[in-house]
């Protein structure tokens, strides 16, 4: 597994050691990671507060998202796919859809290249969340 698939995992477990959602992303440029982050909707009280989210926000202003790659460790969901789209990220590396498949084809369809590692370190992790937790789940997918 590359290094920054590795640090999305981190961050997700960081997010989960917090008492929040176990999603985790890092935006990454010329091998470097711009900014990190996780899902803060539990700690923050922010529904809007996603990994993705977090880790643009934790980026700061970059000026151009050309060439940058956007790791999460679940395939983002449509919130997550706007910012992606908007931002021109082109590339999208996904820990796992399996547990949630997300908006894979809404970035597709924006030219966005999204890969599924299918990880099963990630979709353990949230297969176990959603288990222990599908009422906080539920609530953060909008069901």
């Amino acid at each position: 597994m590359d290094e920054f698939m590795e640090a999305a995992i981190q961050e997700a477990k960081q997010g989960r050691q917090e008492g929040g959602i176990p999603i985790g992303s890092v935006l990454v440029k010329d091998g470097k990671i711009l900014g990190r982050g996780h899902n803060k909707r539990v700690q923050d009280a922010d529904p809007v507060t996603h990994a993705e989210i977090d880790c643009l926000r934790n980026a700061g202003r970059v000026g151009s998202y050309r060439g940058t790659t956007l790791y999460s460790t679940l395939m983002p969901c449509y919130l997550c796919a706007g910012a992606v789209v908007q931002f021109g990220i082109k590339k999208v590396i996904v820990g796992e859809s399996r547990t949630f498949p997300g908006a894979k084809e809404f970035m597709v369809s924006h030219g966005v290249e999204v890969i599924d590692l299918n990880l099963d370190d990630c979709e353990q992790m949230m297969s176990e969340f959603i288990e222990t937790n599908p009422e906080l789940w539920n609530e953060d997918i909008g069901n």
